[in-house]
């Protein structure tokens, strides 16, 4: 080699070794700006639950995200989210956009990638949707934080008379609502700035309805105890029996039946009552005032109670005969006959006392 060649080489070798020492510190440099981003807090969005996770580089131990789109790891540096192969990410960062399709990668490889370095300031948010994942890199975000509590149904129960007393049947399963209380929330240079309250949202429970029987149970054929006056009680227009009895200091009076017809009488007597019918003992279909035979006809001795007169009929045994008429004759004195359809109500009926309201 030349001497005179010595200096330019030596010239050579320093412009080349003083480039190679720049390259490193650039890439030291470099690098360290790569890895800084480890210390930063992430604020993860969008999970199933709709809550926020916020990952701080002091926290001790990661969340489980393994049902997500990604999942976290906690590395000695901080926090890591990595991403499942073949996502579609956008990233944001200093006003401008980029998507990209991630590998099998961690958030700071592919900001790595994007030559993208937070700063001490900035924080990552990771939001996440149904097929893609938005990474937004700056020194404020905002996101809508939800909080959640159960809104417990309620029972409604519901009569139904088609059901015995003592059943019950579900017809309507309940179902808790939810309720929801929407924040928004600010974080700024690593920390929380605000949080403000939007909105209440409310998914509706479902009331569980339940019906319950109110019939009565019918007795069985032999527990029946049937009142042998019962059927006697039935005919004739009785309004219920009477109600309360009002009576004046000359005898007349004031009936009141249970159904609140208003009777008026002029006066009581007590009197002895048999029953008849047609076809027996030679009684015909009409009777003396010449109207046909029918319940409410009585018999009377019209000496004692003349044809025609109205009357309210109570007799022995709780029978209440009810409204009847004077319009026919065969009996003497102080008793009455009172006509029924059947020969069986005759001799369930017999001989009774009874009380005869006359009606004005």
């Amino acid at each position: 080699m030349n001497t005179d060649q010595r200096p330019s080489l030596l010239y050579s070798l320093c412009r080349r070794g003083g480039m190679l020492l720049f390259c490193l510190l650039v890439a030291t440099v470099t690098g360290l700006s790569a890895t800084g981003w480890a210390d930063s807090l992430f604020l993860i969005t969008g999970t199933e639950d709709e809550a926020a996770i916020i990952l701080d580089p002091q926290q001790k131990e990661a969340p489980d995200l393994s049902s997500q789109m990604v999942y976290v790891s906690n590395g000695s540096r901080g926090y890591d989210i990595t991403l499942q192969e073949d996502t579609t990410v956008t990233v944001r960062h200093e006003g401008s956009a980029v998507t990209v399709q991630s590998h099998k990668e961690s958030v700071s490889s592919l900001l790595g990638r994007l030559h993208i370095y937070p700063s001490p300031l900035e924080m990552i948010g990771v939001k996440l949707s149904e097929n893609s994942v938005e990474v937004n890199v700056a020194s404020e975000l905002t996101y809508y934080d939800y909080v959640t509590e159960t809104a417990p149904f309620s029972t409604q129960r519901v009569a139904n008379p088609d059901m015995l007393e003592g059943e019950e049947k579900v017809v309507q399963e309940g179902a808790d609502g939810v309720r929801s209380s929407v924040y928004e929330v600010v974080w700024s240079n690593g920390a929380q700035l605000s949080r403000q309250f939007v909105e209440e949202l409310d998914t509706t429970a479902v009331d569980k309805i339940v019906e319950y029987g109110t019939a009565k149970p019918k007795p069985k054929p032999s527990e029946t105890k049937q009142d042998p006056d019962s059927i006697l009680a039935e005919h004739g227009e009785t309004g219920g029996g009477i109600a309360n009895v009002s009576e004046n200091a000359d005898g007349s009076g004031t009936l009141t039946l249970k159904d609140g017809t208003v009777l008026n009488y002029s006066g009581v007597r007590s009197m002895t009552a048999t029953a008849y019918t047609t076809g027996h003992g030679g009684v015909g279909t009409r009777t003396a005032s010449g109207t046909a035979v029918h319940v409410g006809s009585v018999a009377v001795d019209k000496s004692v109670i003349p044809l025609g007169t109205r009357m309210y009929i109570v007799a022995g045994g709780n029978v209440v005969y009810g409204l009847a008429v004077a319009e026919d004759t065969g009996v003497k004195g102080s008793k009455i006959d009172l006509y029924y359809d059947t020969y069986e109500e005759c001799i369930q009926f017999g001989r009774r006392s009874c009380t005869v309201y006359i009606l004005e």
